[in-house]
């Protein structure tokens, strides 16, 4: 029961959490496109959006799990090394009671565990929001990408497009010849067939 009630105080932090890496990582990726996001996106595209994000690649999903293993094996040294060193000064003016037990020390030593995973995945969806605008700002100037679905609309015409992005409203493309950015509204279309897959059009 105290391990469930220390759940649901985090609960709300790991919300807003996952909403500063929503925002930052949308925000990012459409600025070099000239498109304010948050006028087409719900609190639950935002919400979602780092969670489709990590599981949208299985290197994405290595990287991140690395990062978590690697900082949990550094947490567990720096835990022995405290545990040894207890009644000394440690990191300055830290210093932990002789009588202390490693479970302790361990809780101890989490938040800033935490506070290190936070920081890393944050400079992830930092850097790829950054990058990602860059690209796709770049391949819609330059008319350098291949159309990747065709689009049927509720009007009756269809469309080959560079769909780039999407979320439970709206559809970001663009197609060929044209450099402007294409906002469809989810609702306009009848169905997307999938024109250029890179894992079966191998």
């Amino acid at each position: 029961m105290k391990y469930l009630e220390k759940f649901q105080t985090l609960l709300p932090i790991g919300y807003l959490y996952l909403i500063l890496l929503g925002l930052i990582d949308e925000t990012l990726q459409y600025y070099p496109l000239g498109i304010n996001i948050l006028n087409y996106s719900s609190i639950t595209d935002i919400l979602l959006r780092p969670i489709a994000e990590i599981f949208s690649s299985p290197v994405f999903i290595i990287v991140v799990i690395s990062i978590v293993l690697i900082l949990f094996i550094v947490q567990t040294i720096v835990v022995n090394y405290c545990y040894k060193k207890r009644g000394e000064k440690v990191f300055g003016e830290k210093r932990f009671n002789e009588d202390v037990t490693k479970k302790e020390v361990q809780k101890a030593i989490f938040p800033i565990f935490i506070l290190f995973v936070a920081f890393e995945l944050l400079s992830i969806f930092v850097g790829l929001g950054i990058k990602g605008g860059d690209i796709i700002s770049k391949k819609i100037s330059q008319s350098d990408f291949t159309c990747n679905y065709r689009v049927n609309f509720s009007s009756g015409k269809t469309q080959d497009i560079y769909l780039f992005d999407q979320n439970s409203s709206y559809y970001f493309y663009a197609v060929k010849g044209n450099k402007n950015i294409m906002i469809a509204p989810v609702g306009s279309t009848t169905s997307l067939e999938l024109i250029h897959n890179k894992r079966l059009n191998k």
